[in-house]
């Protein structure tokens, strides 16, 4: 078995929680987002998810579980979210893409879909499986691989500015930044 890359934390959600194990989790001890993925393989695009949150100083925890292989990880994770003081997930959307739709199932919570990039048609099948949810499971779906990432991190950090001015004013200067990025720019 191969040792797994990154940071090595015990969380409260491992000690209380079966869920998978070494988690990457931010330095707080309380994270409010959730970013969920399939496999080992989804993490080379939702990293960008994980590092926009960490640039924007948003509590969050990093995991790998599948609706499929390890459904009741999964739905065990969903069930606890709200409880363990997660406000939104982000989740990895690949393939069937039904990890976002089973975690919607199980939590009132704001699920955000990444639909992955796939082999056989190149994301296509992960767009269309997230954002075509029954009516009553609501999957927010953000665009294929890393600007779907990107974003549903903004997304979510957006949606926690609401109550909470200090990322408000953060996404604000964010903005200002881009604008000024654009307006700086010139074509040699």
């Amino acid at each position: 078995m191969k040792k797994r890359q990154g940071p090595q934390t015990t969380s409260r959600l491992q000690r209380d929680t079966p869920v998978s194990p070494r988690p990457r989790v931010s330095a707080s001890p309380s994270p409010l987002v959730g970013v969920i993925m399939g496999s080992k393989s989804d993490w080379e695009v939702m990293r960008y998810a994980d590092q926009t949150l960490t640039d924007f100083g948003v509590p969050h925890e990093c995991r790998v579980m599948s609706a499929h292989r390890s459904p009741a990880l999964a739905t065990a994770f969903a069930a606890s979210a709200e409880a363990r003081g997660l406000e939104i997930i982000i989740a990895a959307a690949g393939g069937a893409a039904h990890l976002a739709g089973v975690i919607a199932a199980h939590t009132i919570l704001p699920v955000l879909g990444v639909p992955m990039k796939s082999d056989a048609l190149n994301g296509l099948d992960s767009l269309l499986s997230t954002v075509q949810m029954p009516a009553g499971i609501p999957v927010g779906t953000l665009a294929i691989g890393k600007a779907g990432a990107v974003n549903a991190a903004l997304l979510a950090t957006a949606v926690l500015a609401i109550a909470r001015p200090e990322l408000r004013k953060k996404l604000k200067a964010f903005r200002k930044e881009q604008e000024k990025k654009i307006i700086d720019m010139t074509l040699d």
